[in-house]
């Protein structure tokens, strides 16, 4: 039965062979406008049996309908008497009915986790987020450029690296491999970035590494928290092109452990089911700090999607995403309060 009239066949219970029980809800087949049945005549068989709470087709055929009586009984009574026997009030013709009920509806993207839309609404300490953040011919000027640069093609995406390379094996950087400055292009989004929300007093240079991600439509990243001993306090995430919901999880139970990467793609290594989840909606041009409890005691993630739902809308990935992220490089150990995550600490114990 096409799942076009919001109503399909129901289904046995698990290891059941007995038929379905009883629903309120008949599937009638032989039956409809293409066939000479009015919705009056449908009413006035169907309704000896029952109040008849509507009737609509159940196709584009015109000869298959629904019919919804407001208690099972009135519909069992009427696929006792009429299924598979001549009708005489519709001219002889031969009924086929059973059973149906409605669809279940699919989960929306994201779950049931509510999207915020500012960064004050999650709720968890040391995130920022500043929404056009560049301007529109800013994000142009930044795409151009990385675009007329040479891309490192990983299984899902395509990355280009300044400062020091990330090494997805590890999840880490080589310290003592320096690629050089950061480029000239990013120069004014590093002017914008010391009086972001959030940034503390800092004496020294608040980045000096830049991961450029291009993600097709609808590809996303799994869950993980930078490495500690990789990188300081605060990374950025400047979102442009497409937008994209990031997701936050704290798993109450979880402990940092060695990431599992593929071909630069960060498997989930995080397998307990019991987490906090919380998302946010990141718009093109908008910057992202993750810093304090946020950065290091929450994994974040972005769901593989091609559309999602914020605040009542439909929000379609349909065009590629670009993500340029900037972080320092940790020099030593990481000494954060976070233990439970960090992998600095587990290398001490």
């Amino acid at each position: 039965m096409a799942a076009k009239s919001g109503y399909t066949r129901p289904l046995p219970l698990a290891g059941d062979t007995a038929p379905p029980p009883p629903s309120a809800v008949l599937y009638v087949a032989n039956c409809g406008p293409a066939v000479g049945v009015t919705d009056a005549d449908v009413r006035s068989v169907f309704g000896a049996f029952g109040k008849v709470a509507g009737v609509q087709a159940a196709d584009d055929s015109g000869a298959r309908i629904i019919v919804r009586f407001h208690e099972p009984a009135a519909a069992e009574a009427a696929m006792a008497a009429l299924h598979g026997r001549p009708c005489d009030l519709l001219a002889g013709r031969v009924l086929h009915i059973r059973y149906s009920v409605p669809v279940k509806p699919k989960a929306r993207p994201g779950g049931s986790v509510p999207v915020a839309l500012v960064a004050s609404e999650l709720g968890i300490p040391g995130i920022y987020m500043v929404q056009e953040f560049v301007t529109a011919a800013e994000e142009q000027e930044l795409l151009s450029a990385v675009d007329s640069k040479t891309w490192k093609r990983l299984a899902k995406r395509r990355v280009q690296h300044y400062g020091y390379e990330f090494l997805y094996e590890t999840r880490n950087v080589d310290s003592k491999q320096f690629l050089g400055e950061l480029p000239t292009f990013v120069s004014t989004v590093l002017e914008k970035i010391a009086s972001f929300p959030g940034v503390k007093d800092c004496t020294t240079r608040l980045v000096d590494q830049l991961t450029v991600n291009e993600y097709p439509c609808g590809v996303g990243l799994s869950p993980h928290i930078d490495t500690h001993s990789a990188f300081e306090e605060m990374i950025f995430s400047l979102s442009l092109a497409g937008p994209c919901i990031m997701e936050f999880r704290k798993y109450t139970k979880g402990s940092w452990r060695a990431p599992s990467v593929v071909n630069g793609v960060d498997e989930d290594s995080s397998q307990e089911a019991e987490c906090i989840r919380k998302a946010i909606f990141l718009p093109p041009r908008s910057m992202l700090l993750m810093s304090g409890e946020g950065r290091y005691a929450w994994h974040h993630y972005i769901p593989h999607h091609k559309i999602d739902a914020v605040g009542g809308q439909v929000i379609r990935r349909n065009s590629r995403r670009v993500s340029f992220t900037f972080r320092k490089v940790r020099m030593g150990p990481c000494d954060c309060e976070y233990k439970q995550f960090c992998d600095s600490h587990s290398k001490r114990c």
